[in-house]
């Protein structure tokens, strides 16, 4: 074998030498946790109690699919509710600002960069700051929005407002991401393509629906996915804020699974719960795959 071979051989279990390490710590610390939690799912079993984990097949995932157990499907649509208000609004005022930043003007890269800082922010510094806007006695945000000419508890207290107030600093703090991405596919379209609409005398509607929407429309779709999820693991936010109070009224799954793992320490049934979670974040993200591909197609 002659001297380079040699070095390249060496080389390689040099590598070798800093990756595998690597991995094993990953699967360690990921693979290892997913599959034991997956094991607790089907065991009755507390962290702290001094007892073994005993099987018990399925009847944690009934308690949480079954009627007798209605406040997790509370959770469920709590969470639903809000990650369709925040989402939806989050796409709308995005593209929108988007739109609005497309054309260059002076000072258009400072207000861009302006709007980005809220996403790049602690979501539990967000919560605490909003928090502070939203107090009744010491927040200006009552002040803007005159609800209770006799004052009072207000937003975060409130049962119906409650969760328009998280849907309000989440759609603050992470619509500069959806645009983000809008931007980046505003800027991919071809120039000719609104030429050639400009010579056919095409209105703006028309180049808007025909042109600009459907070449944003993929990384639109991709905006939805990543911020769904997101909102399905909504946790830091709503503790920040509301603590999934008034009541149980503003309480996501994720806000439920914490307590049920960690305050009342139900280490199997909130293990289920996680993995029911898991197959919702799946299930949903597919339908997303799915219709950016035939985007993507068409």
């Amino acid at each position: 074998m002659t001297q380079h071979g040699r070095r390249q051989m060496s080389d390689k279990t040099i590598a070798h030498f800093f990756i595998w390490p690597t991995l094993i710590l990953l699967i360690v610390m990921n693979i290892f946790p997913l599959f034991y939690s997956l094991y607790l799912s089907f065991n009755d079993y507390s962290v702290i109690a001094n007892e073994p984990p005993q099987w018990v097949a399925l009847d944690n995932y009934e308690k949480i699919l079954t009627t007798e157990r209605s406040r997790y499907w509370h959770n469920f649509t709590v969470t639903g509710r809000y990650a369709a208000l925040s989402v939806g609004l989050q796409i709308v005022i995005g593209f929108g600002l988007a739109m609005l930043l497309r054309e260059k003007f002076r000072g258009s890269g400072l207000i861009t960069t302006l709007i980005l800082i809220p996403m790049m922010l602690s979501p539990v510094v967000v919560g605490l700051f909003w928090k502070l806007i939203f107090d009744p006695s010491k927040g200006f945000f009552n002040y803007l929005i005159y609800l209770n000419p006799r004052g009072g508890d207000q937003w975060l207290s409130d049962a119906t407002l409650g969760l328009w107030a998280i849907v309000i600093v989440d759609v603050w703090m992470w619509s500069p991401f959806v645009m983000l991405l809008c931007l980046s596919g505003l800027g991919a379209i071809p120039n000719y393509l609104y030429e050639a609409a400009a010579i056919d005398r095409a209105s703006a509607w028309f180049q808007f629906r025909r042109i600009t929407l459907p070449q944003v429309m993929p990384l639109l779709l991709i905006a939805v996915l990543f911020r769904t999820i997101e909102a399905f693991k909504a946790f830091d936010l709503v503790m920040g804020l509301t603590g999934g109070g008034p009541g149980d009224r503003t309480e996501t799954v994720a806000v439920r699974l914490y307590s049920e793992a960690f305050l009342k320490t139900r280490t199997g049934e909130s293990s289920a719960l996680a993995y029911i979670v898991l197959i919702i974040i799946i299930s949903i993200s597919n339908l997303y795959i799915r219709a950016l591909n035939r985007a993507r197609e068409g």
